[in-house]
C-alpha cells in the first residue's frame, strides 16, 4: 500500500464546541451542526478529549487496509517520511457555529518543559467559507497585561465577554490566510470553516470559563497543569499582523503554484497552493512526504498502472519514496502541506 498515495476512511473528531454544517458542505454531505465540528487529515496524533469517542479518536485510519496511520509509519518511516522519519504536522478541517474560547498553543520550549513533547503547536489558517458575521480573534489589545488577563479569567465565568473584549478582532471571508505562532492569544470566531496546518499535537491552554453553553473544568481549561504554569503560555507583547499573501513561485498555462507558508515565516511546515487548469502536476518534494488536499474542482491521480478520482474535499497522504512518480491531472486547486 505505500507504493501509491495513501487515502484515509472520515475522522471526524468530537470538541465541546458546535459546529460542521459548512464542513458537511463542503464534503458535500447533508448539512447540520454538532458536536463533530472537526476533521483530522492525514493525523497521527491522537485527542486530547475529557471522553474520547473511541480509543483512537484523532488518528487516521487507512481507507481498504485495517491499519491505523501512526502504525503505517512506524513500519514503514524511511520509505514514508523520507531521512527525518518523523511526521511533523497535523492538518484539519475546523467549522465553528461558535466563537471558541480564547487560548493559546506552547512553542518548543514550553511543551519540551511541560508536556515532554519536542512540538509545540505554531498553526496556520486557510479560510474556506464562512457564516454571516464570520470573525476571528487574534492578539491582545494594547495595554493587557497579565494581570489584567488573569483578572477577566476569574470575571468570565459570569461575564462571557470578558476575555473576548481583550482581544483585536477581524472579519473574514473565503480565500483569508494568517498564520498564528505559538503562545499567540487567538479565538476562532462563529461561522468559519478552516483548513488548519500545524505542529503535530493538541495542545491548547484556553482559561475561559465557557464555551459557547459548555462550562469547561479545570483540565480542560489548562491541560493539566496550575493556572499559573499555563499562563506563561500567552505572550502578552503586541501580535504582529500574519495575514498571508501567497507568492507565485511556478507559472504556466496550466499550472500555477503558490507559496502560502515558507521557511521566512517560520520553521513548522511549508504550505503551497497549486492550481491546476486542464493540465498535470507532478508533487516532488526533496526527501519529504506530502499531504494534499483538493478545495476544488475535480481530476484524477496517477502512477503506473494505478489511477485514483478525486475531486474537492479529498485528501491525501504521498509518502516520500514516491515524491516526483505520481501526477495530478484535471482542473483542480490543491494544498500541499509538508
Amino acid at each position: 500500500m505505500i507504493n501509491h498515495p495513501i487515502f484515509f476512511e472520515r475522522n471526524r473528531v468530537g470538541r465541546v464546541y458546535t459546529g460542521g454544517l459548512l464542513l458537511d458542505k463542503f464534503f458535500g454531505d447533508e448539512p447540520k451542526d454538532g458536536f463533530f465540528p472537526e476533521e483530522w487529515i492525514a493525523s497521527a496524533v491522537k485527542a486530547i478529549n475529557k471522553i474520547p469517542a473511541s480509543k483512537n479518536e484523532g488518528l487516521s485510519k487507512c481507507k481498504d487496509y485495517d491499519i491505523w496511520f501512526d502504525e503505517l509509519l512506524a513500519k514503514y518511516p524511511s520509505e514514508l517520511l523520507g531521512s527525518s522519519q518523523k511526521m511533523r504536522i497535523l492538518v484539519k478541517f475546523l467549522d465553528s457555529a461558535v466563537r471558541l474560547p480564547a487560548q493559546a498553543h506552547p512553542d518548543k520550549e514550553f511543551s519540551k518543559k511541560h508536556f515532554n513533547s519536542q512540538y509545540g503547536k505554531t498553526e496556520s489558517w486557510i479560510v474556506l467559507d464562512t457564516r454571516p458575521g464570520a470573525k476571528i480573534y487574534f492578539g491582545f489589545k494594547d495595554g493587557v497585561t497579565k494581570e489584567i488577563f488573569d483578572k477577566a479569567i476569574e470575571l468570565s465565568e459570569n461575564d462571557k465577554t470578558a476575555l473576548e473584549n481583550l482581544m483585536e478582532y477581524r472579519d473574514v471571508k473565503k480565500g483569508d490566510m494568517f498564520l498564528v505562532p505559538a503562545k499567540t492569544v487567538h479565538a476562532i470566531g462563529a461561522g468559519c470553516l478552516i483548513l488548519e496546518i500545524q505542529e503535530p499535537t493538541d495542545f491548547t491552554i484556553q482559561p475561559e470559563y465557557w464555551c459557547d453553553k459548555y462550562k469547561l473544568n479545570h483540565d480542560e481549561m489548562y491541560i493539566g497543569l496550575s493556572k499559573e504554569d499555563a499562563l506563561e503560555c500567552f505572550d502578552f507583547e503586541k501580535a504582529p499582523d500574519t495575514r498571508l499573501k501567497p507568492k507565485i513561485f511556478s507559472s504556466s498555462d496550466a499550472v500555477i503554484a503558490e507559496n502560502i507558508v515558507g521557511p521566512e515565516d517560520t520553521e513548522c511546515f511549508v504550505i503551497n497552493r497549486i492550481t491546476i487548469k486542464n493540465g498535470s502536476f507532478c508533487p516532488n518534494i526533496n526527501d519529504s512526504y506530502g499531504v494534499y488536499i483538493v478545495t476544488d474542482g475535480n481530476g484524477t491521480i496517477s502512477a503506473g498502472k494505478y489511477s485514483q478520482n478525486i475531486s474537492k474535499g479529498d485528501y491525501f497522504f504521498m509518502p516520500a519514496c514516491l515524491m516526483g512518480t505520481c501526477s495530478i491531472n484535471g482542473t483542480l486547486e490543491i494544498v500541499e502541506c509538508y
